[in-house]
Formats: structure tokens, C-alpha cells, sequence
């Protein structure tokens, strides 16, 4: 690395002369040329559209966190966004490390690793095709844009529910660095940092790093072993080169490790362990418990001892080479992405063998985009490329069910997928008011299930294989949309988009092969209306939009029946569904005031209005043979909250040749009705969050006294049954901490 760059570092961080840069302590970003002290509302530049447009700009139901934002509200992970954006919600699957995303009601319920999902995660314009590659720590990161809708257009992974793009933060002109710790309740520790600048004329580069340690809050019910603690470590090198006047190149090189504990759930139902005796229900959710059978931890090659472990790692390289010619820009996107994935959790809760979960995976996705857009005035835009991308997975899939069937599940397969499409978008200005949108993708995927096989242990004498089942799809996704600028300040917007979702496959322990059938892709049609408002000289900022969704094929997690095995779960397609809803956000901010309000209100419901479900109860009582027996579903809640609110408030001040930055941001959640019955429905509730920041004036550190979830509200993230134990996998209980910042 270049000497005078070390030595500017140095320099700059033991005299502590640089204002810390970049950001306001609230989180929104100096618009260029307004004053920091001046108040309103900052303008926010976004890429939604792969291009630079102001957020007020794009006829999109789009949030924008900044860096700021990310650090206030202690998001580490693509599932902590859920507490700060409207309409999305994730949870993981039993509390293991599958996540399940969802936008407006649109998700994907699965805690197999195969499929994908209904909302795409992107990493600096890079999809992670699979969730549980998007489990890795977020850290010195740009902003996060949070699209609500089908994304069937500019993306390269088509989805139905809507897309969410991590832009990292890039190397910088001149030296800089920083470092954040964090410290909290159940000895929950963070540290961050980074440090960029240019080692030459033409090259930049940034290195940047994140450990992420503690925080064990639940324990083990008969023997007070904690739970929970977090150990992860994450790394990234970005490097900038411009190659010529007209020709940049950056490379991305990134890894990351996770041995982290599992997550455990509660009891909220006493369960009955047959032979054994009937273990009461949990009043404290912090209680959960475990074990391993010398058996099963032989077969995954662990210690009988261990608790729920994570042991993961991942890691990926891409490069991004842009050329400017006169009027047009070609970009070019090569990527690979990696994960190896060792996973252990205990689904039942308990110290017996009914559900003890082993998952070993590797998966890996390689991908090329090549597009060109316009770059010069006139009144149309226009992009367009080709993308394609070859994903391969293999995964072992373990569940010892000894206490409860008397055998070990072993279930192994591979998987396949190939994409390849071609793309474009025109934005057409009719008038200096008025806007035309068009865009259309022409999307071919094969994906097949390989060496697919259930056996148990010992051997039973049932279970299935297969050597190779296919799925696919043609399909032309795209977007037809209006927007009308009643001024400067107001944009009115109306757009028709189609997008789908890719069929997959069951990749369950299963007895038959009739579990193995592919399901179909799913298609949603989305209509949404808008406006984005910037009102009182940029104080105050007035953004609504209204929507329905008309869902086909919907994918739903359900059973077949078998006429030899009776039910087993496997996910099907709903014929006809329908969301509906509203969205409302405000923000202000007041001139010389030091006040900032920010609200957010979701209103939305779904329905089937086509579905013909598997009675379970009725079709085992005819059994054996078994025959399925339907119940129509048609007007059947499709199980998502109907309510969502995001708020918050903070105060600046001056105090002494300091600030001083009160806040606090509260969220509430409605109740989430299961398909699983009323047992498993999720209650709602109100979470709270507080913080006071001081900093000097002009100086470079910061000091920060936080409270999450401070009314210490009880709540569940999702409920479930799996064999005979009905658990809930809890949120975390009221935490406290410090953060300290220095940056130059």
C-alpha cells in the first residue's frame, strides 16, 4: 500500500482533525449544497432503476437506509431490515438458518435450501439465488434500497415479491478510516471497521471488516446452558481502477465465517413423549431445550455435547467493468458466489429425539449481466442486456426422529438450475411533465432435481430415489407504467408489472415419490397507483400508493396424499389468490429545528379465491388405501399480518460545543393468521426502541446509549408444530448497550 497514504491515516487519526463525514447523526444525507443546520428533508439518489435518479424521482414504491440508518437501528443482517421497512417481513424457518422473505403478503414458506425466493437479495447488483446465501453479516454498507413489487424487468433473478439492494460503500478519493464498537446486555459485542484511499493514481482501494460476538439470552430448561451467542467474522477488499478516462473496473473480493450458536424455540403446548411422559408447556420463552444422540452425532460428525452450531462459511469475488462511450455506458457484471453451510438445530425443543435437524450444503451460483443505457440528455432512456447464471447445489439433510419412528432420515440430493435471458426498459418523456415506461424480460430456466434420496437408519426397509427429476420455465415478465409531474415537488405514477416466480421442488424426507413432482412457477400481476410528494420547502415529505395483486399459481406450503404413506408435506400451487392494500409514508423535518418525524403505515389483505386444500384429518380416516379428500380454501385468509407500522422521532441540539441527538423508533406488527390452524396463529405487537447520541461539534467520535425492545414486550416471530411439539421461536427481550465511533 502506498507509504503516504499509511502515513495520512496516521496522521489524521492522532490529531483527530476531520469532521466525521458524510452523514447526519440522524441518518438522512446532506443533500448537495443544503446547510447542515438549515433542516428539511435531504434529497436521496437511487439505482432502482440502474441508473442515478433522486428516490422522489422513480415511480416506485422504494425505501432508502443510509449507513447512518443501518448503524441506528443495529442492523447486521438482511432479516434485521424487517424492524425499519415498511411491508417486509423475514423469519427463518423453526429459527434455523433458512429465512423466509416477504413483501406485502407476497412470500415463500420453505425450510428446505432449494428453492427460491419471492423477494431477491442483491449485494452491489449480484443475486444471491438461494436464502440461505443471504445470511452473512451487513456491514460498511453505502444504503440498502428496499423495492416493493414484482421485479420481472432490470433484475437479474425474476421475483414476485420485490427485491432488495445492498450497495456497499466504495473506496474513496482521499484517506479515511473509522472503527465502531458496540457492547451490550448478555455481553453482545460488535466491531467494525474500515479503511480507504488511493494507493495510486488510478487505483482506490477499501478494506473493511466486521466480527460480530455474544449475546446469549435464552437457556436450556433442566441444565441452564446458554444459547444463542453469536461468532461471526466478515471481510471485504473493494478495488477501483480506472484503466482509462472512459474505463473503470472494480473488483469485490469478500468472505465470511459463522459458528454461531442455533436458535432455539419454546413450548407452548405441553407435549407428550410417548413412553416417556408429558413435558409441561414453557412459561418463560427464554427456555428451550436439546441433545444429541451418540448416534446422530456420529452420523454429522459432531460432538454428543454440542449445542444447536452454525458452522458456515462463504465467500464470492465479482468485477464490474463500466465504459463510457459518447451517448452510451456498457456495463458488465461477472460474478460467483459460494457457501458452506453445517448446520445443526433441534426443532422440537426438547432434550428427546423427535426433530434434531442436521443440514450440510454447498452452493454455488456463477453469473454474467452485460448491459448497455443510455447516458446522454434526450427525452428517452433506455437499457437493455443479457443475463445468465448457472447455480448448483448439494445438500444432506438429517432428522433423527429415533424417540418418535424409531430411525434416523437421510436425505441427499443435488440440484441444478440454468437461467438465460435478455432485457430492456425505455423511459419515454412526452412532455416535460409527462413520462411513458416501458420494459419487458424474456426469462428461459431449466432446473432438475439429481441423485435425489430418503433412507433411513437403521434400515426400515422404505424410502425413494430417484436419478433425475426436471422443471422450467419460458416466460416474458415486463412493465408498463405513466408518470405525470403535477410540479416539481409532486410525481403522480401509475404502473402494470408482471413477475415470476421459479417452480422448484419438495426436497422434504419423504416416503413417496409423488412427494418428489415439481410444482409450478408461480405469476403475480401487480397494479399500483402513487403519488410522491415534497411539500413546505422539503420539510415535509408525503409518499401513498395503492395496490392489488392478482396471484397465480401461488406457491404454498401444504400435503398430498399418498394411498401407501397417506399425507406428506409438500408445496403446492393455489390456482387463484389476490392481495390487496395501501401504503402511506411521511417524513418531516422543520427548518432550524432539529426535529425529524417519520411514519409509516401498511394496510393489506389476501385471499385465496381458488383453492381446493388437502383435508388432512378426512383423508387419513379413509386410509389404507388413502384417497384425498379437498376442502375449498376460496376466501381463506392467506396468513400475513394486515397491519404494519413504522414510526419514529429524534431531536438535535446544541449543549456546550457538543450535540446532542435523542431518538427513539417503534413498530407494530398485527396478527398473522397460520394455515396451520388458530393454535399457531401469531399474535401482534408493539416493539420500542430508544437512543441518545453525543458528539463533539467539530470532532471525530461519537458516543451512543441504546435500548432495543425497551418496554421488554413478549412476542413470537412465528409458530409451528414439528412431530409432536408445538413451538415458538421468540424475539429477543429488552437488551441495553454502548457504541462508540471514531471516524476521520
Amino acid at each position: 500500500m502506498k507509504a503516504s497514504f499509511v502515513r495520512a491515516v496516521i496522521g489524521r487519526i492522532m490529531t483527530g482533525g476531520i469532521m466525521i463525514g458524510g452523514a447526519l447523526p440522524g441518518g438522512m444525507a446532506l443533500a448537495e449544497g443544503q446547510e447542515g443546520g438549515a433542516g428539511g428533508i435531504p434529497e436521496i439518489i437511487v439505482t432502482a432503476q440502474r441508473r442515478e435518479q433522486s428516490v422522489q424521482d422513480v415511480g416506485l414504491s422504494v425505501s432508502v437506509l443510509s449507513a447512518a440508518d443501518l448503524a441506528a437501528h443495529h442492523v447486521t443482517s438482511v432479516n434485521d431490515l424487517q424492524n425499519v421497512t415498511p411491508g417486509l417481513e423475514v423469519t427463518n424457518a423453526f429459527g434455523g438458518g433458512q429465512p423466509q422473505f416477504r413483501i406485502r403478503g407476497v412470500g415463500f414458506n420453505d425450510y428446505a435450501s432449494n428453492n427460491t425466493p419471492t423477494v431477491g437479495v442483491y449485494v452491489d447488483e449480484v443475486a444471491y439465488p438461494l436464502p440461505i446465501m443471504t445470511q452473512g453479516l451487513v456491514y460498511d454498507v453505502d444504503r440498502v434500497e428496499v423495492l416493493r413489487g414484482p421485479q420481472g424487468v432490470l433484475y437479474g433473478r425474476n421475483t414476485t415479491g420485490g427485491a432488495i439492494n445492498i450497495l456497499t460503500a466504495n473506496p474513496t478519493d482521499t484517506a479515511s478510516a473509522g472503527i465502531t464498537g458496540d457492547y451490550g446486555s448478555y455481553g453482545a459485542a460488535k466491531v467494525e471497521a474500515y479503511v480507504s484511499g488511493p494507493v495510486s493514481d488510478t487505483v482506490k482501494v477499501r478494506l473493511s471488516a466486521m466480527t460480530q460476538q455474544g449475546g446469549a439470552w435464552q437457556t436450556n430448561r433442566v441444565t441452564g446452558q446458554d444459547l444463542g451467542n453469536a461468532n461471526r467474522t466478515a471481510a471485504r477488499a473493494k478495488i477501483a481502477w480506472a484503466a482509462t478516462p472512459d474505463t473503470d473496473a472494480t473488483l469485490n473480493l469478500h468472505y465470511g465465517r459463522d459458528l454461531s450458536d442455533g436458535s432455539g424455540g419454546y413450548l407452548f403446548n405441553p407435549v407428550v413423549q410417548p413412553g416417556v411422559g408429558t413435558l409441561p408447556a414453557d412459561t418463560d420463552p427464554s427456555k428451550t431445550g436439546w441433545s444429541l444422540s451418540p448416534a446422530f452425532a456420529k452420523l454429522i460428525g459432531a460432538d454428543p455435547t454440542a449445542k444447536p452450531f452454525r458452522n458456515n462459511t462463504s465467500g464470492g469475488a465479482d468485477l464490474t467493468v463500466t465504459h463510457r462511450f459518447e451517448d452510451v455506458t456498457l456495463t458488465s457484471i461477472t460474478a460467483w458466489e459460494a457457501l458452506n453451510r453445517k448446520e445443526f438445530n433441534d426443532w422440537d425443543a426438547t432434550a428427546y429425539r423427535d426433530a434434531d435437524e442436521y443440514f450440510n450444503s454447498r452452493a454455488q451460483d456463477v453469473s454474467q449481466e452485460v448491459r448497455l443505457a443510455s447516458s446522454g440528455p434526450g427525452r428517452l432512456q433506455w437499457v437493455g442486456g443479457l443475463y445468465y447464471a448457472h447455480e448448483t447445489l448439494r445438500e444432506a439433510f438429517l432428522s433423527d426422529f429415533t424417540d418418535v419412528y424409531g430411525f434416523i432420515a437421510n436425505t441427499r440430493y443435488a440440484q441444478t438450475a440454468e437461467s438465460i435471458s435478455g432485457f430492456g426498459q425505455a423511459d419515454y418523456a412526452v412532455t416535460d411533465r409527462l413520462k411513458l415506461i416501458l420494459g419487458l424480460r424474456e426469462e428461459h430456466e431449466d432446473r432438475t432435481l439429481r441423485t435425489f434420496s430418503t433412507s433411513t437408519i437403521p434400515d426400515t426397509g422404505i424410502g425413494v430415489s430417484t436419478d433425475k427429476v426436471p422443471t422450467g420455465f419460458t416466460q416474458t415478465t415486463g412493465k408498463a407504467g405513466v408518470e405525470f409531474k403535477l410540479d416539481d415537488a409532486a410525481l403522480l405514477y401509475a404502473n402494470v408489472s408482471r413477475g415470476v416466480k421459479s417452480g422448484g421442488f419438495t426436497a422434504y424426507n419423504t416416503l413417496a415419490l409423488s412427494g418428489l413432482a415439481p410444482f409450478r412457477p408461480e405469476v403475480l400481476w401487480a397494479y399500483e397507483a402513487g403519488v410522491k410528494s415534497d411539500l413546505a420547502d422539503h420539510t415535509l415529505r408525503l409518499n401513498a400508493s395503492a395496490y392489488y395483486y392478482d396471484y397465480h399459481n401461488q406457491q404454498v406450503q401444504s400435503v398430498i396424499i399418498d394411498p401407501t404413506f397417506g399425507a406428506i408435506g409438500k408445496i403446492v400451487n393455489a390456482p387463484r389468490s389476490e392481495i390487496y392494500g395501501a401504503e402511506l409514508e411521511v417524513q418531516w423535518a422543520p427548518a432550524h429545528t432539529g426535529l425529524r418525524v417519520t411514519q409509516a403505515l401498511g394496510l393489506s389483505h389476501g385471499e385465496f379465491t381458488e383453492f381446493n386444500a388437502v383435508n388432512t384429518a378426512a383423508s387419513l380416516a379413509t386410509c389404507y388405501p388413502c384417497r384425498a379428500i379437498y376442502t375449498d380454501q376460496a376466501g381463506g385468509d392467506l396468513g400475513f399480518p394486515r397491519i404494519t407500522y413504522n414510526g419514529g422521532a429524534s431531536y438535535d441540539w446544541a449543549l456546550s460545543g457538543y450535540t446532542v441527538k435523542a431518538e427513539a423508533d417503534y413498530s407494530y406488527r398485527s396478527s398473522e393468521r397460520s394455515l396451520l390452524g388458530s393454535r399457531y396463529n401469531v399474535a401482534g405487537y408493539w416493539l420500542v426502541n430508544a437512543a441518545v447520541t453525543l458528539a463533539p461539534e467539530r470532532g471525530p467520535w461519537t458516543a451512543t446509549v441504546y435500548g432495543q425492545n425497551i418496554l421488554d414486550r413478549r412476542y413470537d416471530l412465528l409458530r409451528n408444530f414439528f412431530t409432536n411439539a408445538d413451538i415458538a421461536i421468540p424475539g429477543r427481550p429488552a437488551t441495553w448497550g454502548v457504541r462508540l465511533s471514531y471516524q476521520y
